[in-house]
């Protein structure tokens, strides 16, 4: 059975003519729509990121704020969105910066839940490039939440992940916070 058809018969479940002008097309829509958002599964993070690490002699902090994050909760199979923040030290190896994002949108194009995807990005990132240390900080709506349930339209989720020396080293924590906190 294909994902459209399953959409169908969902749509018969719920009450719905999936014959109607609306709603004929839909099935199909919503398996292209799938397709497409949870595309993650068919990516290999390796590859996405490619060629794209440097060899550089630079052991100092570097931080990426704001990257959009897109995702669908695994529980409920409705939309959570925010930005995620990325923050590593270098032992002479750098990505390049668009392939931080998308990285994120790798681990974010599945089936996900935010406290695992904070820490997938945080252990590429620092096993890719042998990081001395990485701090990945994300802040999400979730749909679930807003839509659903307790209906909290104003609730966001903060999740860390910090491991190597931002994990040991509070003045390196502090800092990766800090940076995160200033309007530049």
């Amino acid at each position: 059975m294909t994902i459209a058809e399953s959409v169908r018969g969902v749509l018969q479940e719920l009450g719905e003519n999936p014959d109607r002008e609306g709603l004929l097309k839909t099935p199909d829509r919503v398996e292209k729509s799938l397709r497409y958002l949870l595309r993650g599964y068919n990516e290999d993070p390796d590859e996405v990121v490619g060629d794209a690490v440097f060899h550089e002699d630079c052991r100092n902090m570097i931080v990426v704020r704001d990257i959009e994050v897109y995702s669908l909760c695994e529980h409920h199979l409705l939309p959570f969105f925010g930005r995620c923040h990325i923050g590593y030290i270098p032992k002479g190896k750098i990505f390049g910066v668009s392939k931080l994002a998308r990285l994120v949108d790798c681990f974010a194009a599945r089936l996900q839940i935010q406290e695992r995807l904070t820490q997938q990005i945080a252990r590429f990132v620092k096993d890719k490039i042998d990081a001395e240390g990485v701090g990945v900080v994300m802040e999400c709506r979730h749909l679930c939440m807003m839509m659903r349930g307790v209906e909290k339209q104003n609730s966001q989720m903060l999740t860390s992940a910090v491991l190597g020396s931002f994990h040991d080293s509070e003045a390196t924590r502090n800092e990766f916070l800090q940076l995160l906190q200033r309007n530049v």
